[in-house]
């Protein structure tokens, strides 16, 4: 229901009156994107661009954060267990589901982890992080629970509950990790530019896999958008990067978060 009211474009003084609502309701900034009455439905100021692109750093050992987010947890896959909240651990192995086969998911167990929060407020399209390779997508359809802290307090291991979408991802160097997209309440559609294809909160609920040959995506390329606000989860291989974010601190789009260990460079 929410989905339909969100997609559906009222006549323009009633869908001014809605946006602007939202706006001020959650606090959206739109000075980087078109003003409230430039969207013909909600769901168009949710997925909204920037209106310039942003300037980030171009050093070939940094990863930039794909989003604009809030970092809830960072640190270290320990005991094959990652934190989606202090105190609340899941199993990163059924994270990743029974397609990412088991020789890769042995090559992230030690590594680094950072869950990313994307809030109503946030601007909703996701990006490249570093010049990769995808080499498979898994969606994994499931619960749309809520993705803010109470829930993450209140649904043990809820992000594998949850439906979401695995990209399997290679440095030009075969340095692996992976960018888990989890969905949420509202979250109507999780769309991806490079395959229109994976259809996310749909009818089928069979995991499907996508396999890719030479699929290359450059730093700071426009992946796809939430439609509303959710949770993107990545992890690193063993030894490979070194965090420079920090947790419980908001982070943008273009913002260093990982620096490349030098014995990997």
């Amino acid at each position: 229901m929410f989905g339909k009211f969100a997609s559906k474009e009222f006549c323009s003084p009633v869908q001014n009156f809605i946006n602007n609502t939202y706006v001020k309701l959650m606090g959206v900034d739109l000075s980087e994107c078109a003003s409230y009455d430039k969207y013909s439905s909600l769901n168009g100021l949710f997925t909204r661009a920037l209106k310039s692109p942003r300037v980030f750093e171009s050093n070939d050992d940094e990863f930039i954060s794909p989003c604009d987010a809030f970092i809830s947890e960072c640190g270290d896959v320990t005991d094959e267990k990652a934190l989606q909240i202090k105190g609340h651990s899941y199993r990163v192995k059924n994270l990743l589901s029974d397609f990412v086969l088991k020789d890769e998911k042995k090559r992230i167990m030690g590594g680094k982890y950072i869950n990313f929060y994307l809030s109503p407020k946030d601007y909703h399209r996701y990006h490249t992080p570093f010049d990769m390779r995808v080499k498979k997508a898994v969606h994994i359809p499931g619960k749309l629970y809520p993705v803010n802290f109470k829930w993450l307090h209140k649904v043990p291991e809820l992000f594998i509950e949850n439906e979401r979408v695995v990209l399997e991802c290679y440095t030009k160097d075969e340095k692996l990790f992976y960018m888990v997209f989890v969905g949420a309440l509202n979250v109507g559609k999780m769309q991806f530019i490079f395959d229109h294809n994976i259809q996310t909160n749909a009818k089928s609920s069979m995991e499907q896999f996508y396999d890719y040959k030479n699929l290359w995506l450059s730093k700071g390329d426009e992946l796809g958008r939430f439609e509303m606000g959710s949770t993107i989860v990545m992890f690193f291989e063993k030894d490979m990067v070194k965090l420079v974010c920090k947790k419980n601190e908001p982070i943008r789009f273009t913002d260093t978060i990982a620096i490349k260990s030098s014995h990997n460079s």
